[in-house]
């Protein structure tokens, strides 16, 4: 499957966003103060519910990524 330049760099810079995104919110989740994430110092279900969601996003923008850079590497081959 060829991929077109606008496209190969959108998947790339997608999985470079959903990573700079996604470090910084489980940075903060991390750091929670609010009581939502921690109770008396132990996870609560929001924690892992969103450490879960992270994770999947971390997946899955690295495969888009990882998509968006082979599709920059090929037009480049073939330029």
């Amino acid at each position: 499957m060829k991929l077109s330049r606008p496209v190969s760099w959108f998947l790339l810079a997608f999985g470079v966003w959903s990573w700079v995104i996604w470090v910084t919110f489980v940075k903060n989740l991390i750091k929670d103060s609010s009581g939502l994430a921690f109770e008396d110092g132990h996870p609560t279900a929001y924690f892992w519910v969103h450490l879960l969601l992270a994770v999947v996003s971390f997946v899955l923008g690295t495969v888009v990524g990882v998509i968006g850079l082979r599709g920059v590497r090929a037009l480049r081959r073939m330029s």
